[in-house]
């Protein structure tokens, strides 16, 4: 079926039996201040070669991370990825896919939904997962809301700790919601401090990353117990997922529900996105989640199928009854990322894992060697902080001439960390990288 747009006469009528004169007077809510009521100020359009040329032009101005050494996670991590994912999800059948609302016509992409839930539970320790959110952050967001509406409190605790966008994106949900934020302060350790959230009362939640922001490992666990105390909900969060690999998983350390980012699961960095939310829980929580599930049952023939489950449908037309208006997922992104868990399997992920650690370890002990300070002594995973000495920024800019990214400064995110720098190694970054940055760094 053709798309047909609407015709002026169309429009006109619509316009008239809704009692506005014209399709701007639909904005009038919007501030002028807030409205461009000018033309957009564009360039004259190209041809295909001279839009080519220009591209190329744009992009001879930017960085290449194929080029860089780069020492940067914080959020955003590069792992080597098989050439079989990206080739598999090219298939027409997967880039194509819309919301699968008529199984009989969406089995294909329903058991893609399910395979993903199922190998994220496994990931995570959790009982269900959904098919997945746009980002960690909302993701996190959304998990704070899970336990506002399950507790009918209305103030949660988030640490310091979690990255800093997440605690941006934790506000802008909560602000309007007029649920309180209370931040959860960092011990000199560089873990979150929970004799801090041991005095905090009336909590519908506590929000704590591992790795946290400064890629130390918390102590799950301990915060668990203590929430749970004050009769509220544990979240962890994290947004370094082959973390996951190697350390214990959130659910065997009592924390309710899951949140953090997928794009280490397989999605190239690509400029900042698109990302890959995960937000799954325990049973307790199941109908609080949002977003989509898929389960598996038999039709009437007694053959496997994958249907939508928990999903009323005013959670795509009463919005007022929903549990979350956020109704759309990164389907594409989530099969990549199932694609990705699959190639690995259980023991290369253990193995990937690993090899972060390794790598990071060592960078870290070569670093301390050569006399650079080591900011926190606790358990990390392949993140770590260090304190440059006075007058690195010099140093630091020499290097991005020679294509190396020392990592990323802190104190924008930390004032009280001036000097202080976040660095990042995995897998991609080769013996010779890590000693050569240790020799420049120290000359």
């Amino acid at each position: 079926m053709r798309y047909l747009p609407h015709t002026p006469e169309d429009i006109h009528e619509m316009l008239k039996v809704i009692g506005v004169d014209t399709v701007d007077d639909l904005f009038h809510t919007i501030p002028d201040a807030c409205r461009n009521s000018t033309p957009m100020d564009l360039p004259p359009a190209m041809s295909e070669w001279d839009l080519n040329a220009h591209m190329d032009s744009l992009a001879a101005t930017m960085a290449s991370s194929n080029e860089y050494r780069v020492f940067i996670g914080a959020g955003s991590y590069n792992h080597h990825i098989p050439s079989s994912v990206p080739y598999l999800l090219s298939r027409s059948e997967f880039a194509t896919a819309y919301t699968p609302y008529q199984p009989e016509i969406s089995q294909g992409t329903l058991q893609g939904i399910y395979e993903f839930q199922t190998l994220v539970t496994r990931l995570l320790g959790m009982d269900v997962a959904t098919a997945s959110h746009y980002d960690g952050a909302t993701g996190l967001s959304e998990a704070l809301l899970m336990a506002v509406k399950k507790t009918k409190r209305k103030k949660v605790a988030v640490s310091v700790l979690c990255h800093p966008f997440h605690r941006e994106v934790i506000r802008t949900y909560m602000d309007p919601a007029g649920v309180e934020v209370v931040e959860v302060p960092y011990t000199p350790e560089g873990r979150t401090d929970l004799k801090a959230l041991e005095a905090m009362d009336d909590l519908a939640a506590v929000a704590v990353q591992s790795p946290n922001f400064f890629g130390v490992v918390e102590d799950l666990k301990g915060f668990s117990d203590t929430i749970h105390a004050k009769k509220g909900v544990m979240i962890g969060s994290f947004t370094e997922a082959i973390a996951w690999g190697l350390m214990k998983n959130p659910g065997s350390q009592g924390v309710d529900i899951v949140a953090g980012d997928g794009q280490s699961l397989g999605i190239p960095k690509a400029f900042g996105g698109p990302g890959l939310g995960l937000l799954a829980s325990t049973k307790a929580h199941m109908r609080q989640l949002p977003g989509r599930l898929v389960g598996a049952t038999t039709d009437l023939d007694g053959k496997r199928g994958f249907v939508l489950t928990l999903a009323a449908r005013e959670q795509h037309i009463r919005r007022e009854k929903a549990t979350s208006n956020i109704c759309s997922n990164n389907g594409l992104c989530a099969l990549n990322a199932a694609m990705y868990m699959a190639s690995l399997g259980g023991s290369g992920f253990r193995r990937l894992a690993q090899i972060n650690h390794n790598k990071a370890e060592y960078l870290k002990k070569a670093l301390a060697g050569a006399g650079v300070e080591i900011t926190f002594a606790s358990p990390t995973f392949n993140e770590f902080v260090v304190k440059f000495p006075k007058g690195f920024e010099a140093t630091y800019e020499r290097l991005l001439a020679k294509m190396v990214v020392a990592g990323l400064p802190l104190e924008r995110f930390y004032p009280e960390l001036q000097g202080h720098y976040l660095l990042c190694v995995t897998e991609t970054l080769s013996k010779t990288d890590l000693d050569q940055l240790v020799k420049e760094v120290t000359a």
